[in-house]
C-alpha cells in the first residue's frame, strides 16, 4: 500500500489527509498558518511541535499545500525533519497527526520525543 503524498518541498510532505486537518483547525481557530518545528524534551531528545500562527518566524520556509494551506517551517530544525511524511491517520477510534521521519535514530516508549 501506498501513501499519496503533496511533494511541498525537499523538507517535507503533507498527505492529502493531513492538508485537509490543517485547512479545518486554521478555520476554527482564524489562524493563517501552520508551523512545523522542534522543542528539546522528553527521554530521547525532540519532539514535534505544530503551532497554528499568523505570520512566519523570520527565515521560516514557506510551503503553500494545493488546498492553500500554508506551512511554515523551522529553518534551524531544518537537518532533523527534512523528508518527514505529516499524515493524518485513523487508529483505533482516534485520528492522529503521524510524523514519519526518516532521520529517527530512536524514540521514547510512548512515542513522545525522538532522537536524531
Amino acid at each position: 500500500m501506498s501513501v499519496e503524498t503533496f511533494s511541498v518541498s525537499d523538507a517535507i510532505q503533507v498527505t492529502p489527509a493531513a492538508a485537509e486537518h490543517f485547512a479545518k483547525q486554521l478555520k476554527q481557530s482564524g489562524k493563517a498558518a501552520v508551523r512545523l518545528s522542534l522543542k528539546e524534551s522528553g527521554c530521547t531528545g525532540f519532539m514535534y511541535v505544530i503551532d497554528e500562527i499568523d505570520s512566519p518566524v523570520d527565515g521560516d520556509i514557506t510551503i503553500t499545500l494545493p488546498n492553500d494551506v500554508t506551512v511554515f517551517v523551522d529553518p534551524a530544525k531544518l537537518d532533523a525533519i527534512k523528508g518527514t511524511v505529516v499524515d493524518y491517520r485513523l487508529e483505533g477510534i482516534n485520528r492522529n497527526l503521524i510524523m514519519d521521519n526518516p532521520n529517527v535514530k530512536a524514540a521514547c516508549g510512548c512515542g513522545e520525543s525522538f532522537n536524531v
